[in-house]
């Protein structure tokens, strides 16, 4: 299956919804409870236009969108300026075919272009798919906070890993 890696646009926006509303309800990739309407993703797709990040999505052959990948600032303090925190996400019906491989090579390389030194991850320390996708990438665990959140009644543990852009 051929897939496109492409900037996203509105006529991405049901979709990105549907990924992230899925991923809200049944997974720990994201730590929030509640879901999201269209217009709060489309104001999130601007808002990080806006401010220089990029928001990716992998199309497949069907022109369907199958995940997306973006970054932004890791904290809101001048000197981290050079250092964002990205998220990547894929459709259920997608998972386990290297999409979100993809998507994270496109965005390591807008990161390397726009001439940021880190990009970060934080990841469920249960997710150990992400965190091996990851390490794949050259990201290196530098911390693990445990039980800084919680989701379905358990609390969970925040690893952290990190790539030194420059090096790859």
């Amino acid at each position: 299956m051929t897939t496109t890696i492409r900037a996203a646009n509105a006529s991405d926006i049901a979709t990105i919804t549907e990924i992230y509303n899925d991923a809200v309800a049944n997974t720990t990739a994201i730590w929030n409870d509640q879901q999201v309407d269209e217009a709060n993703r489309l104001r999130w797709l601007y808002e990080h236009e806006q401010q220089g990040f990029p928001v990716l999505v992998a199309v497949n052959e069907q022109q369907q969108t199958v995940g997306y990948a973006t970054y932004g600032a890791w904290r809101a303090f001048d000197g981290y300026r050079f250092t964002v925190e990205h998220s990547v996400y894929v459709h259920r019906d997608a998972r386990g075919g290297g999409i979100g491989k993809q998507l994270m090579r496109a965005l390591i390389e807008r990161a390397q272009a726009q001439g940021l030194h880190i990009m970060v991850a934080g990841i469920d320390a249960s997710n150990h798919a992400s965190i091996a996708l990851h390490e794949r990438l050259g990201f290196k665990q530098t911390g693990m906070l445990p039980e800084v959140g919680t989701k379905f009644g358990r609390w969970l543990d925040l690893v952290f890993l990190q790539l030194m852009l420059e090096e790859q």
